[in-house]
């Protein structure tokens, strides 16, 4: 066995299958769940290299081939690969490969929806990236495409299949915090999240985050982690969104902007604010999920319940009783412990068990494309200054 796997032990696991999978009929040709799975990367930047490195530690997972338009850049995640891989500077060609069982896309946005049909085409699973697709019509037909296949459809919004993030979930489903309000997201840093560029005619393949051609910036590359939360939270999308943005910060030639501040409203009555910044990191990553008895936050890898008022004290008293001290963290609150792993590592071992079991992922192409419509809604929004509503309510 690669590093530990099943971290999460008895009721939790089997809480997570039931939760998690839909049996999707006995379709698929994988031959047996001894059998080792094989992966193609397609897109070996930072994100595909970095998911090379989680696949080398789940057992019966090999990546088998890397594809990238840069030289440097499938030098790079051949490197990464443990063991023996191909690589390729052309997708379609990698997509020949009958010995390759599953795609990992981690292209540039703006290519999603096109490289994952082909790869359904060419009877691959496949793990999109997020944001899943860029515009109404890549998600419109990326989602037909899925429907017509018998292959696994994962999006890559990680979080997801982070038990901690299921186990919030839960707790707020189950009135944890009572009647929710509000969520307050954030994703500040500080930096002009460029790459380097060897050639000047390389800019625009190397910082495609840059232009809007090929991005959706900081809301599609950031924030969709914390709307699609909030969509799973609720059970609900959005039907409006309102916000603002710009490119105030790092004058560089740059079209997406260095700064966003969205509003989502929800048919409950529930509003959503999402922020991200580039010129101040304070904070940093942050969901605040409020409700009438509590407040839950939560950051990459902990979790913290605020309760409100008279709540507070009754668990003071209750906590007092068994003689030990009220465990607070300053300006945080009672820490929710759930053991788990690193978030994109646990998204690929579900992706293999989804493969192998033949199940629906949690992260599927429904939640996958209620995410990508809140984000062309929220861009629309910002570039054209108005009010936009939701076109599939």
């Amino acid at each position: 066995m690669k590093r530990r796997e099943f971290i999460i032990k008895g009721s939790v696991a089997t809480a997570a299958l039931s939760t998690s999978a839909v049996a999707l009929g006995n379709v698929l040709d994988f031959k047996n769940a001894n059998d080792t799975l094989t992966i193609g990367i397609i897109g070996t930047g930072d994100r595909g290299t970095g998911m090379i490195s989680n696949i080398n530690k789940i057992d019966r997972f090999n990546v088998s081939a890397c594809c990238d338009v840069l030289p440097f850049r499938l030098e790079q995640g051949l490197k990464a690969v443990k063991g023996k891989a191909k690589g390729y500077d052309d997708y379609r060609r990698l997509l020949d490969n009958k010995a390759i069982d599953a795609i990992l896309v981690s292209t540039p946005f703006s290519t999603h929806s096109q490289i994952a049909m082909d790869a359904l085409d060419a009877g691959k699973h496949v793990y999109c990236e997020k944001t899943m697709a860029k515009s109404y019509e890549g998600i419109d037909q990326l989602t037909q495409k899925v429907s017509q296949s018998n292959t696994i459809f994962q999006t890559g919004h990680q979080y997801h299949s982070s038990r901690l993030y299921t186990h919030v979930v839960d707790l707020i489903k189950n009135g944890k915090i009572g009647k929710i309000t509000s969520f307050e997201c954030q994703w500040n840093r500080h930096g002009d999240w460029r790459r380097m560029v060897p050639k000047p005619e390389l800019e625009r393949a190397i910082n495609w985050r840059m232009y809007r051609e090929y991005s959706g910036g900081l809301l599609a590359e950031l924030c969709s982690h914390q709307i699609d939360f909030a969509n799973w939270v609720l059970d609900e999308v959005p039907h409006q969104v309102m916000g603002a943005g710009g490119v105030d910060y790092w004058k560089d030639g740059r079209e997406t902007f260095d700064n966003i501040h969205l509003i989502y409203s929800y048919p409950s009555g529930v509003k959503a604010t999402f922020t991200c910044l580039t010129s101040n990191a304070k904070d940093g990553y942050k969901i605040r999920v409020k409700g009438d008895k509590g407040s839950i936050i939560l950051e990459y890898s902990k979790a913290w319940f605020y309760p409100e008022g008279n709540q507070k004290k009754e668990i003071g008293v209750l906590d007092g009783v068994s003689g030990a001290t009220l465990k607070w963290e300053e300006g945080l609150g009672i820490p929710i412990v759930m053991e788990h792993l690193e978030p994109s590592e646990q998204a690929l071992i579900d992706f293999r068990d989804s493969i192998i079991s033949n199940t629906n992922p949690i992260s599927d192409i429904t939640t996958g494309a209620n995410t990508a419509v809140c984000i062309q809604m929220g861009l629309d929004a910002m570039y054209n200054n108005t009010i936009v509503s939701n076109p599939k309510l």
